[in-house]
């Protein structure tokens, strides 16, 4: 049975991962009352223009969704950048955003433009203009060091994506959003974006957790999103 007067949610996962990556944050959101739907944007991040590439996506996947009432649009890690554009895909259905360990909307600017190191080193391990896969840029691997489960790890590995170099030279969505929003901080690392979300007054949630807890910890996940949906109503 639904909660009780909390909204659906609508999840999407970073363009560098899967679905997998948020399906058992589904599973238990549902466990809890709280109905859900999943989109899948894997297909669309292989050629440029990636980032229309990925709203076209969300707008088609989002006519398969039989929306009653607004929703809170969930995003993952680097899809906090895109949801205000998500969000204007749907107009009117739309209620609140939540960026979980997300990045922040920065429109009409590129990843290139605001972390040049960091995209020198990418583009300088780039193969015929595709990124190394996400979790290669890291020592040690994330999903080995942080996804216990071997069927869960094994799914996250094959739904990981080859992105298109020129998705971090594109100028990022220039839409905005003037609603609610809110934010799950999972680590330290986006910590800045958290603290940017309570000068903006947002309210926030903080768990001492791991980058992919809506994989591998999903119950506590889901309960701080739940209060953030709730005080987003």
């Amino acid at each position: 049975m639904p909660a009780v007067g909390l909204l659906p949610v609508v999840l999407v996962h970073s363009p560098y991962l899967g679905p997998a990556s948020l399906r058992p944050l589904a599973d238990a959101l549902a466990a809890g009352g709280v109905e859900s739907c999943l989109i899948d944007l894997r297909v669309t991040v292989s050629a440029a223009p990636v980032h229309q590439r990925l709203i076209g996506a969300f707008a088609d996947a989002m006519d398969e969704v039989e929306l009653a009432e607004p929703a809170v649009l969930v995003g993952h890690s680097a899809a906090g950048t895109l949801l205000p554009a998500f969000a204007a895909e749907l107009d009117e259905l739309v209620s609140a955003l939540v960026y979980v360990d997300a990045e922040l909307p920065t429109p009409g600017h590129s990843f290139r433009e605001l972390e040049p190191a960091r995209f020198a080193k990418l583009r300088a391990s780039a193969r015929e203009g595709q990124l190394p896969r996400w979790s290669d840029w890291f020592t040690p691997n994330p999903f080995t060091e942080l996804v216990a489960d071997e069927a869960l790890r094994a799914e996250m590995l094959d739904e990981e994506p080859e992105v298109a170099v020129e998705f971090l030279k594109e100028q990022r969505p220039s839409a905005e959003w003037d609603g609610p929003s809110g934010y799950l901080l999972l680590t330290e690392a986006y910590g800045v974006q958290a603290a940017r979300a309570r000068e903006l007054g947002w309210p926030v949630r903080e768990l001492a957790s791991n980058h992919l807890a809506p994989a591998t910890d999903p119950i506590p996940v889901a309960a701080a999103l739940t209060e953030l949906v709730a005080a987003l109503a």
